[in-house]
């Protein structure tokens, strides 16, 4: 069964606007001290979805990297290969199986709260949710909460966790009960990655569909 296309933009949304908060208030500060100096981020990702009665609904391998300020890639290993890969400008999303990709204008403003978290956009971010640091943070943990202001949002709770100053993990609690967990491992920071990583270059005999995109 193939994951609906959300999963993966969603992580280009939550993860987009983590790097460069601004500091209106000590948790946000404290937030902003983790991530600043950040330019470049590498990982690998275990995407768990979890159902309401606890029971893992699909577990997924990723390899994500990023680049400030746009640079966003998000591939899928197993169990369905995908590419969603973004350079500000364009979004690709790649799916090999299909032998298809659609191309679409990346629309910044418009991403969801995981691309906004990664990319550091969060003006809006602080008027929709109240941020404040976890009690369960001690020592080398630290983990922070993120809470919906608007009984509209999609989302219940979303929490981040480091390890040693490391971004460990993001869960996402959706209001439907289904839970989001991304785990990070082998995380690289400011190691050099060259701009052509985040643009998509479509092999022989793949179907290009384009989206609101005019060349």
């Amino acid at each position: 069964m193939r994951r609906s296309k959300f999963i993966p933009i969603a992580a280009l949304s939550v993860l987009s606007a983590l790097f460069s908060l601004s500091a209106y208030s000590s948790a946000i500060e404290d937030l902003d001290a983790l991530l600043s100096g950040i330019q470049t981020l590498s990982a690998d990702v275990q995407q768990l979805i979890v159902e309401s009665d606890g029971g893992v609904l699909e577990e997924s391998q990723i390899r994500m990297q990023l680049k400030k300020p746009d640079g966003f890639y998000w591939e899928t290993i197993e169990p369905f290969p995908e590419l969603i890969v973004t350079n500000g400008i364009k979004l690709w999303n790649y799916q090999p199986d299909l032998e298809q990709v659609v191309v679409e204008d990346w629309e910044t403003d418009q991403s969801e709260l995981a691309a906004q978290l990664l990319s550091g956009r969060t003006d809006n971010l602080q008027k929709e949710y109240s941020i404040a640091e976890d009690d369960a943070s001690f020592n080398e943990f630290r983990r922070f909460k993120l809470t919906p202001l608007e009984s509209g949002n999609i989302y219940s709770s979303i929490a981040i966790r480091f390890a040693e100053n490391k971004l460990e993990s993001i869960i996402m609690d959706s209001k439907n009960g289904e839970r989001t967990v991304w785990n990070f491992a082998s995380v690289t920071i400011n190691a050099m990655i060259d701009d052509d990583v985040f643009t998509f270059d479509a092999p022989a005999g793949i179907e290009i569909i384009k989206n609101n995109y005019s060349q």
